[in-house]
């Protein structure tokens, strides 16, 4: 089974863009979906007896959550070695679930992809990306954002055009929907090859297709 990887910083596309996949056909695992379940489930022992006080009624408040942590890079630090370990768990899973079900290509949608290494676990990368206006307008439509909040998230995430440097695919969001399932159908198409074969995926190397 072929492995894309899906990636982007934020306000680029990449949630709508996952879902264009999994209309596409491939099935799609999310990792943000992946830490909130886990925050209701078998991570919130830990979590609360890290951070004592922010869970509430059985799950992980993540307004709690994010007040400890976002001001603090070491206490981020020691709630992502805790919760990163779990998620590749269950990405693993996922991989095996999506094989044993007959797929030939599935899509792990990792918002820090590169930053955290995932991209080892993928056969080819992709990144979603639009021109900055375009992000920057798509980020302050969202409830609560502030320029402060924003440059903290900015600061935990590569920067856009690095993302690109490394991708084998990119997607731009720009253009609107339909422009962007014509690029994700591309994509699908040129590792096709790859994933029936299994052998083609070599050929694939950061600074290659661009859709």
């Amino acid at each position: 089974m072929f492995v894309l990887g899906l990636t982007g910083s934020i306000g680029m596309g990449k949630t709508t863009t996952a879902d264009v996949f999994r209309r596409l056909g491939a099935p799609v695992h999310d990792s943000d979906a992946a830490v909130h379940a886990l925050y209701r489930g078998e991570a919130v022992e830990a979590v609360e007896a890290m951070f004592p006080g922010v869970a509430r009624e059985g799950a992980i408040d993540r307004a709690l959550l994010g007040a400890r942590v976002r001001d603090d890079p070491a206490a981020m630090a020691r709630l992502e070695a805790l919760v990163h370990p779990l998620v590749q768990a269950k990405r693993a899973d996922f991989l095996r679930e999506a094989q044993a079900a007959g797929h030939t290509i599935a899509v792990l949608d990792v918002p820090l992809l590169f930053e955290t290494g995932a991209d080892a676990e993928c056969d080819a990368c992709v990144v979603v990306s639009a021109p900055e206006a375009v992000q920057k307008l798509r980020v302050f439509a969202r409830p609560g954002m502030t320029p402060e909040w924003l440059q903290v998230i900015m600061s935990k995430q590569m920067p856009d055009a690095e993302k690109r440097r490394r991708a084998h695919f990119v997607i731009d969001t720009s253009r609107g929907l339909a422009e962007a399932e014509r690029q994700a159908a591309a994509v699908l198409r040129a590792v096709s090859g790859a994933a029936a074969g299994r052998d083609c995926a070599p050929g694939f190397r950061p600074g290659g297709q661009k859709t």
